[in-house]
C-alpha cells in the first residue's frame, strides 16, 4: 500500500497542537446505531455501519481520542459468517475498578431497564456496546437489543433511548467527560435529553437555556435522505416512552416532545429534526447530499464531509514487488474466480470482463437497471470479443426479498453462463468483490445516494466504475474513475456504454497489457481514491471543520 505522507505528516503535526491535548482529555464521543467490526458480529446492516467501522479504525490509526458507542444485538439483518468465535474473543465484559460489571440503569417507559456494557477491541480501535439480554431484566426488556434495525416500532425506540440516554451514561460510568459528542443520523439523538438534563444542573439555568448550553457539545452527521433513515414517531408515543426521563429533568413531556416536532404536523416526533435542533453544527456526507438535504431542511446550515474508505483495510493490491497493477489486479481476480466457483459452481477465466454490483438490495439503488432489457444483453454478450460476466450479490437478511427473488430468477431464465448472484454476502466476500472486479456498477437513482462507498473501494484496487451521477460520482469526472451516465431511470445508456467503449477497450488492453488505457486508467482511479477518499481524509475534515470549532466554543465540566 503506497503511503499518503500529506495525511501522515498532518496527523503527526496536529498531534503537537494544544487542540489534539484537548481531546486527549476529553475526547470525541461518537454515537452509532452500527458498526461493522467483524461480519461474524451482528452489529451492522449496510454502509453506514461499514462506515462506522472504517472510521474507528482510522481514528485508532492515526491515534485521535474517539469514544464510539453502540448496542450489541444478537441478530441482524445481513447475512454473516461462521467466525463467531474469533469475534467473540475480540468482546470483553467492561468493568470497574472493583472488578464488577459496569451495568446502566436506563428509564424507559415506566421501568428502569438495565444494560451490561461490553467492549470490542482489535489492535488499538474499540467500541462499547450496551446488551439488555442480562437476568436482571424483565422478559419483553431483554429483547430490546436482540435485533439490529427491529421492525417492531415499540422495540426500535426502546433501542434508541437505549443508546442516547443508555449510552451516555456508560461513558459518565466510565469517568469519560467528552468534549464533542458526534451523533450519526438520529438514531442517538436522545443523548441531547442526558446534556441537557446536566446542564440544568451544572449552570443552574432553566429547560430552554440549557438547551442552548447543550447545543454547543453537539454535532450531527445526516448520512441519508431515504425515508427509511430518518426515524419518526408519533408524540404520544414518545411521551409515553421518555416519562421517567421527564420525571429526572422535572419537565413535562410536551417540553421534549416540542424539541423533534415536525413543523407541519406537531403530533410527528422526528429524531432528526430532534438532532438538527440541538447540534451547533451539522453536515451530509458529499456535496450533493448536501445541495439535497438544504431543500429539506432549508432552515440548516449543512456543510458537507464526503466519506471515504479506510485504505488499511480494504486496500488488496498488496504486492509492490510487481510493478504493474493489472498483474496484481489479476491475483485478486483470481480470488473472486475460486469465490465463484465455490459458491456458484461456475468456471470462469482471468481474462474475462467481470462487472459486478454488490451492496444492499433495495429499490433507490436499482438493481435492476442495467436488466431493463434482457435481450440487449444477451446480443452485446454474444458480439463481445471477450466473455462478459456479471456477478450481483448484497446482504439478503432472514427472508428474501423480492428483488433478490427477481434478479435469480431473471438469471436462471435468461442469463445463465452469462450473470451468478453470489449468495452469503459479507465483510469478508465484499472484500473479495471490490478487489476482483474489472468494472464496479453503481446505478443508484440519482438523489438517493447520500454518497456511496463501494465504488471507491473497487478502485483502490484498480477497478473501473460504470456509475450514475450521485453521492461522491458527483464530485469526480468520468475520467477519474471510469465511465458515468447521466439517465439513472433507463439502462440503456449503460449498456451502450458497455458495448461501444467499455468491451473494445478492455480488448485492446488484453493485446498489451503492461501498457494500456485501461491500466493508464486503473493507475489513475487508484491514486485517486489514495488521495482523496480515503477516511484519513474524512478524519482530519471533521477535525477540522467539525470537532476543533466545537471545542473552543464550550466549557466542559464532569459528568456525574
Amino acid at each position: 500500500m503506497e503511503n499518503n505522507d500529506n495525511y501522515s505528516n498532518w496527523f503527526l503535526e496536529f498531534k503537537k497542537t494544544e487542540e489534539y491535548k484537548a481531546f486527549a482529555k476529553n475526547p470525541v464521543a461518537y454515537f452509532c446505531a452500527e458498526y461493522a467490526l467483524d461480519s461474524s458480529l451482528p452489529t451492522y446492516a449496510g454502509g453506514l455501519g461499514i462506515l462506522a467501522g472504517d472510521y474507528v479504525r482510522e481514528a485508532a490509526m492515526r491515534g485521535f481520542p474517539l469514544l464510539s458507542v453502540g448496542l450489541r444485538y444478537q441478530k441482524a439483518q445481513s447475512v454473516l459468517s461462521s467466525k463467531k468465535q474469533e469475534a467473540k474473543n475480540k468482546l470483553k465484559t467492561v468493568i470497574d475498578k472493583n472488578n464488577q460489571e459496569i451495568i446502566v440503569s436506563v428509564p424507559i417507559g415506566k421501568r428502569i431497564v438495565k444494560a451490561k456494557a461490553w467492549l470490542w477491541e482489535e489492535d488499538e480501535a474499540k467500541v462499547f456496546l450496551l446488551d439488555t439480554d442480562i437476568t436482571e431484566n424483565d422478559p419483553k426488556d431483554r429483547e430490546i437489543s436482540k435485533c439490529l434495525y427491529d421492525e417492531n416500532r415499540d422495540n426500535r425506540l426502546k433501542q434508541e433511548i437505549l443508546l442516547g440516554l443508555g449510552g451516555f451514561r456508560l461513558l459518565a460510568l466510565l469517568g469519560y467527560h467528552a468534549s464533542v459528542y458526534h451523533l450519526n443520523e438520529g438514531h442517538s439523538a436522545f443523548l441531547t435529553l442526558e446534556l441537557v438534563r446536566h446542564e440544568m444542573k451544572h449552570q443552574r439555568v432553566n429547560f430552554r437555556d440549557a438547551c442552548e448550553f447543550a447545543k454547543k457539545h453537539i454535532i450531527f452527521t445526516n448520512h441519508t435522505l431515504v425515508p427509511a433513515g430518518q426515524e419518526v414517531f408519533s408524540s404520544d408515543k414518545i411521551s409515553s416512552f421518555i416519562e421517567l426521563c421527564a420525571e429526572e429533568i422535572c419537565l413535562n413531556n410536551k417540553d421534549i416532545t416540542t424539541l423533534g416536532a415536525w413543523e407541519s404536523d406537531s403530533n410527528i416526533f422526528s429524531m432528526t429534526t430532534l438532532s438538527f435542533k440541538l447540534s451547533t453544527k451539522s453536515n451530509a456526507v458529499s456535496k450533493l447530499h448536501a445541495e439535497k438535504s438544504k431543500k429539506i431542511w432549508p432552515n440548516q446550515i449543512i456543510d458537507f464531509i464526503t466519506n471515504g474508505i479506510n485504505v488499511k483495510k480494504w486496500d488488496k493490491i498488496v504486492d509492490t514487488s510487481i510493478k504493474n497493477i493489472w498483474e496484481r489486479h489479476l491475483e485478486n481476480k483470481r480470488k473472486l474466480l475460486t469465490l465463484v466457483k465455490e459458491e456458484v459452481g461456475e468456471i470462469w477465466n482471468e481474462t474475462d470482463l467481470i462487472f459486478v454490483w454488490a451492496r444492499r438490495l433495495v429499490e433507490y439503488k436499482q438493481p435492476l437497471l442495467f436488466l431493463d432489457n434482457i435481450e440487449k444483453i444477451i446480443e452485446i454478450s454474444r458480439n463481445s470479443p471477450v466473455p462478459i460476466r456479471i456477478i450481483f450479490s448484497g446482504p439478503t437478511g432472514g427472508n428474501e426479498s423480492p428483488l433478490v427473488a427477481t434478479i435469480k430468477k431473471i438469471i436462471e431464465e435468461k442469463l445463465k453462463g452469462i450473470a451468478i448472484f453470489v449468495p452469503n454476502y459479507s465483510t469478508e466476500i465484499a472484500e473479495i468483490l471490490t478487489a476482483g472486479a474489472d468494472v464496479w456498477l453503481n446505478t443508484p437513482l440519482v438523489g438517493f445516494e447520500a454518497c456511496g462507498t463501494s465504488g471507491m473501494k473497487a478502485g483502490l484496487n484498480g477497478g473501473l466504475s460504470l456509475s450514475t451521477r450521485d453521492g461522491w460520482g458527483y464530485e469526480v469526472t468520468p475520467d477519474e474513475v471510469g465511465w458515468v451516465v447521466n439517465d439513472s431511470q433507463n439502462g440503456e445508456e449503460m449498456r451502450s456504454v458497455v458495448e461501444r467503449n467499455i468491451i473494445p477497450l478492455y480488448f485492446d488492453h488484453l493485446k498489451n497489457p503492461k501498457d494500456s488505457v485501461w491500466v493508464k486508467k486503473m493507475e489513475k482511479v487508484r491514486s485517486l481514491i489514495i488521495d482523496n477518499f480515503s477516511t484519513s481524509r474524512v478524519l482530519k475534515e471533521y477535525i477540522e471543520k467539525l470537532y476543533i470549532p466545537t471545542l473552543k466554543q464550550k466549557h466542559i465540566h464532569k459528568i456525574d
